[in-house]
């Protein structure tokens, strides 16, 4: 009854709170029992004692926890933000943008069929019923790819569920990443309520989002939190994929930066002008090279228009060519070229720090495009396989939250004894994992039948109970079943066999049969007719003509039959007199056809 007292949302919150089957909620015990305990026996009462006294020990351990994953959480958050912001920055890096993209393109490969979820049910309602939700309402094909590349990204992905008591699901909402927090149990949260005021703090009982900034309060049932679990330290969020890349970014983006302002400092070649200035007094030489280093300019151009002065005409800078006073008149070269930087080919640190970053990312060389594939492809195809492990790890992540967006909206619709009747599930995007699972099946079922089949002169190695165990991998209960279903497959087979004394005669072809006319309702025999010989005894006479029969169908109309089939029941169309236009023809085909 007290079920039945409650909404929908309370139910809801029933199934995703403290109290539903998530197993939230933390050890209680009821101390307010008028009587504890009734018994004659101490031992008894000792036992029951210490029973208790652990059961307190028990449940302030869970208290204090819930504290210090709340301390955790708090010391995390301004930790989290800095790396939302190198993440933004990351961004602009070719490798990493490229490998964001890699991993929601390879996470969302769509099957054979052109879905990018499969889902797997054994009642066609509730599939019916999240295809719908899945590829219609929440659009998968196009926000799925986003919402993975932002869980990669980030670490984690806040979408907002539209909800609606009647109809379920009806859309969602991308929210801002950066200003999600999310609140276990046990952290302080602020509520929105009427009574107790915006500023009101309290510690909930269940799990709460937080939009910080627009100070919004959510309850677990409105949020899909996409997540990659991967570092304790970071709980209760994901573990962005760019995480260990960020040390290595940077140190890659110096290094860059610093090439790059080593080859326009040192690349351009320099030139060395002697000036040569005899006797002339130490005071006057440094104004006298000045003075012919401006020869060499030209002059400083000012635009009217805009009063700045235009560079275009400078032909060298000070900085960029020397200048040298020199007395010796018999010095040779009075201007000299000083070769630019030698070595701008030498990038091997530039190359070290980019490998670093490719392994952070955990993505193969050859799909970012730094190396072609060699040995056939073959070295190429063992990376596929690894990196279709990282892949798989997403992809789980994906799902567990795909779940829990499915179990909302069948809740809502009232399927309640449906919640677990369904599996989801991604394309596993590596062919090549495929073909070595087939691979190892094939050994195994090759290994099977050597070890089942008898020696001659001897016995088989095992039997194929012991096989099928240690093989496969077998259990009791999975023998006994394979061996019932091994028996109804050949029941089933030996009852195929015996269809056509159980069925003789479906109808499927009796509007082919009225094209062919039959010698006493049966086909002539390819002898007599072959042969041009005279009909059986009680056939029908030859049509017109004489021709003969072949296979019970006449031979004058056997080529008439090969073009368009004009033979309706006994009825006889004789082209050749042109009594009949292809146009009558196809009407009479048509009559034929309506019935």
């Amino acid at each position: 009854m007290e079920q039945n007292n409650l909404t929908i949302w309370q139910r809801l919150s029933k199934t995703f709170g403290p109290n539903s089957l998530l197993n939230m909620d933390g050890p209680t015990y009821k101390l307010d029992k008028k009587v504890l305990l009734r018994t004659p026996d101490k031992q008894e009462y000792e036992k029951e004692k210490l029973q208790m006294q652990q059961s307190l020990y028990i449940s302030d351990n869970w208290k204090k926890i819930e504290n210090n994953l709340y301390a955790q959480a708090v010391y995390y958050e301004p930790t989290r933000l800095s790396a939302f912001y190198d993440y933004e920055s990351m961004e602009y890096t070719p490798e990493i943008s490229t490998a964001l993209d890699i991993y929601s393109e390879e996470s969302t490969t769509p099957n054979q069929d052109g879905y990018v979820l499969q889902i797997y049910s054994e009642s066609k309602r509730v599939k019916s019923i999240l295809a719908d939700l899945f590829n219609k309402v929440l659009d998968l094909s196009i926000n799925l790819p986003m919402w993975i590349r932002n869980t990669c990204k980030y670490g984690d992905n806040f979408v907002y569920l539209k909800l609606d008591a009647e109809k379920g699901i009806v859309g969602c909402l991308q929210l801002p990443n950066i200003e999600i927090e999310r609140l276990e149990r046990g952290m302080e949260a602020r509520t929105m309520t009427a009574n107790l005021g915006p500023e009101a703090d309290f510690k909930h009982k269940t799990m709460k989002f937080v939009w910080k900034n627009k100070d919004m309060e959510f309850n677990t049932w409105e949020m899909a939190h996409f997540r990659l679990l991967g570092d304790d330290r970071k709980l209760p969020y994901g573990t962005s994929m760019l995480e260990k890349a960020r040390r290595i970014w940077k140190q890659l983006v110096l290094a860059e930066d610093a090439m790059l302002i080593y080859r326009t400092s040192r690349a351009p070649e320099r030139r060395v002008f002697k000036v040569f200035v005899g006797n002339m007094d130490d005071k006057d030489v440094e104004a006298y090279v000045q003075r012919v280093a401006n020869k060499f300019k030209r002059d400083q151009v000012v635009d009217s228009k805009t009063g700045n002065v235009d560079l275009r005409f400078n032909q060298m800078a000070v900085d960029q060519d020397y200048f040298i006073p020199v007395r010796d008149p018999a010095a040779t070269m009075p201007i000299e070229t000083l070769a630019g930087a030698q070595n701008l080919s030498e990038i091997a640190d530039i190359e070290y720090i980019q490998k670093k970053l490719v392994t952070a990312l955990r993505i193969p060389k050859a799909y970012l495009g730094f190396e072609e594939a060699v040995g056939d492809g073959k070295n190429l195809s063992l990376l596929d396989i690894r990196f279709a492990r990282t892949i798989n790890k997403i992809q789980k992540s994906v799902i567990a939250e795909l779940n829990k967006i499915a179990i909302i909206h069948l809740f809502l619709l009232g399927f309640e004894d449906e919640l677990g009747n369904f599996t989801l599930g991604l394309t596993n995007p590596s062919k090549q994992a495929d073909l070595l699972m087939i691979d190892v099946w094939k050994e195994k079922v090759t290994l099977y039948k050597d070890m089942v089949t008898e020696i001659p002169n001897t016995i088989q190695p095992t039997s194929a109970t012991w096989a099928k165990k240690h093989i496969f991998g077998f259990s009791d209960e999975d023998i006994k079943l394979e061996i019932q279903q091994i028996r109804l497959e050949r029941a089933v087979a030996a009852e195929i066999a015996n269809t056509a004394t159980v069925i003789t005669h479906t109808g499927l072809f009796d509007n082919v049969d009225k094209l062919y006319k039959t010698v006493s309702g049966e086909t002539a025999s390819a002898g007599g007719a072959a042969a041009g010989g005279s009909p059986p005894a009680g056939g029908p006479p030859p049509p017109p003509g004489g021709e003969p029969m072949m296979d019970g169908v006449e031979k004058s109309n056997f080529d008439i039959l090969l073009e368009s089939d004009n033979i309706f029941g006994d009825e006889y169309i004789d082209l050749s007199k042109g009594k009949n236009s292809l146009g009558a023809i196809e009407k009479e085909l048509e009559k034929l056809l309506n019935g």
